[in-house]
């Protein structure tokens, strides 16, 4: 029943107007367009501005696309999706981030600084010694990155334009794909870091907005509260009970013993798995190299 509602909802017709084919239209244009426009203010001919933007990129910029390598189209769709299911808790996953940010600005940062690394697994093979743990951590990301981020991501992106356009998965997830290569293979690391700065506007804008309109249609944080703990889907999976709010949804801390997210493991046992995120993750060195490199300049001295 579950399969065959779903199948239903994705294939239904949708109904555009002008104005919507045209803000969309106008996304994707401008996607590229800022992609070709940065690309061509830093050099590409030499591996410092491909890989690392010149060197010399504004503080700004380096933020937002720290933020939207964080976000994206999994954060929206599966931490909403999640908390929908589950409740405020889930909340905790970003809430663990902000002192562990605090250990990656105080002590990590100083220590990528003095070695003078680009990329993590750099820093081990100066640390330990010899190629094969460089080796071993280069290939080690390179598979966490494909089989637990991007897929998702794309899987993610892609789905959300389906049910919004009412394309096809494969054919969405195609279209993201060539978008996305054709400014970040051509313009490097210059290229994704202004995309994500649109992006960040663009996704804190409609965040804003959608977040004001919500709780005004709703009635309130107090109106959400009561309407969720009766919300029951019409469609549900026979002999379960997934489907059934959870009495402790509004619960950021919950049990530790019978609790779906207990609390003691939210607030101390996720911090390694957050620690590795946000501090030594493969895919954000060369956004820190840059912003390294930023604050050098502005301290006066900088790698050779």
């Amino acid at each position: 029943m579950a399969s065959n509602y779903t199948t239903n909802f994705f294939n239904r017709t949708q109904t555009f107007t002008e104005s919507d084919i045209t803000v969309i239209g106008a996304y994707f244009l401008l996607n590229v367009a800022v992609g070709i426009w940065s690309s061509c203010r830093v050099s590409r001919n030499t591996l410092s501005g491909y890989f690392l933007a010149g060197r010399d990129m504004a503080w700004w910029p380096i933020g937002a696309s720290l933020f939207a390598s964080s976000e994206g189209s999994g954060l929206f769709i599966g931490l909403a999706g999640t908390g929908a299911a589950g409740g405020i808790a889930v909340a905790g996953f970003e809430w663990n981030a902000t002192y562990v940010l605090l250990a990656l600005a105080w002590v990590f940062v100083p220590v990528y600084i003095s070695s003078g690394i680009v990329t993590m697994p750099e820093y081990l093979g100066r640390r330990f010694g010899g190629e094969r743990i460089r080796m071993y951590l280069s290939a080690l990301s390179l598979l966490l990155s494909v089989f637990t981020k991007i897929s998702t991501d794309l899987y993610s992106g892609a789905l959300f334009i389906q049910v919004c356009l009412g394309w096809n998965l494969y054919l969405s997830t195609v279209l993201m794909l060539v978008v996305t290569a054709l400014y970040t293979i051509a313009g490097g690391l210059a290229a994704v870091i202004y995309t994500d700065t649109l992006q960040t506007v663009i996704m804190i804008t409609g965040a804003i907005i959608l977040t004001i309109t919500a709780f005004d249609k709703i009635g309130g944080y107090s109106n959400l509260e009561g309407v969720y703990l009766k919300a029951i889907p019409t469609k549900i999976i026979p002999n379960t009970t997934c489907h059934l709010p959870r009495a402790d949804a509004m619960h950021l801390f919950r049990d530790p013993v019978v609790g779906d997210l207990p609390w003691p493991g939210m607030t101390l046992g996720l911090t390694i798995l957050a620690t590795w995120y946000w501090c030594t993750d493969q895919a954000r060195e060369p956004l820190q190299k840059s912003c390294m490199n930023h604050i050098q300049s502005s301290l006066g001295y900088g790698f050779a």
